[in-house]
């Protein structure tokens, strides 16, 4: 009998099967949003990607072969300069930028700091400029039950959650995407926003829009958590059934 239990607790393991985008309730509305997905606006101390899709070498610094390491600069077409040079936003809300000197770009979204930049550069230096502006300290942090939890830059306009998990690799098999959490506003003005993802319908929805500093949970499931519980218990009680079990084959041997 002890080493019946032993095994049985030694073996015990599940098949988690989730259920990803089906159709639900198209009404249920999402837990704890309350607001419109504002467009970020860009603040001091933000750091700005500046590049002009149509020369280069008109917003990256020239700089020798090999430095410039760490600050976004290399050789015209490689790596970093093909990524743009990188600007620090002023306490004044003003960027300072190669040629055309400070620009005030404190309050603006990344594509009004793009035209106005644009525009400045047009004016008498670069003919027809395309100039792309990207805000590039901004993150999402994921943790929880995914395969890469960490922080993650939040360049792309309108990246989703979806996009978010798929940065971190996906929901682990532990993973309750029925009950997916995200924290907005930071410290000061907290909001839980709870999320289905088991639901189609949710996808639709303004508050998968990721905004700076949204802290993404996913919880284990309670398939997972029984799991672990008997794991625990298992391994708890796996030395007293030794015993018993050794007891066991002394006393038949006597």
């Amino acid at each position: 009998m002890a080493f019946f239990l032993l095994s049985f607790c030694s073996s015990c393991s599940y098949k988690q099967n989730q259920a990803f985008l089906e159709r639900k309730d198209a009404n249920a509305p999402i837990t704890g949003f309350t607001g419109n997905v504002q467009v970020y606006k860009i603040k001091p101390q933000d750091i700005l990607q500046v590049r002009n899709l149509q020369s280069i070498k008109y917003i990256v610094d020239d700089v020798p072969a090999g430095a410039g390491a760490g600050t976004g600069a290399s050789s015209p077409g490689g790596g970093a300069a093909a990524a743009g040079q990188s600007y620090e936003v002023a306490e004044d809300g003003t960027v300072a930028l190669p040629v055309i000197g400070r620009v005030k770009v404190d309050g603006l979204s990344r594509l009004e700091a793009a035209n106005k930049i644009q525009d400045l550069y047009g004016k008498d230096l670069i003919k027809n400029p395309i100039i792309d502006v990207k805000i590039i300290n901004l993150k999402v942090t994921v943790l929880g039950e995914v395969r890469r939890p960490g922080n993650y830059q939040l360049i792309k306009d309108n990246a989703s959650l979806i996009d978010m998990l798929g940065e971190a690799g996906g929901i682990t098999d532990k993973g309750n995407e029925k009950h997916v959490k995200v924290v907005r506003g930071g410290i000061v003005n907290p909001q839980i926003i709870e999320l289905d993802l088991s639901d189609v319908a949710s996808l639709s929805s303004p508050a998968m829009i990721m905004q700076n500093n949204d802290v993404v949970y996913i919880e284990q499931n309670k398939k997972s958590l029984r799991n672990e519980k008997l794991q625990n218990f298992s391994t708890l009680i796996q030395p007293i059934l030794l015993l018993l079990n050794s007891a066991l084959i002394i006393t038949t041997i006597k």
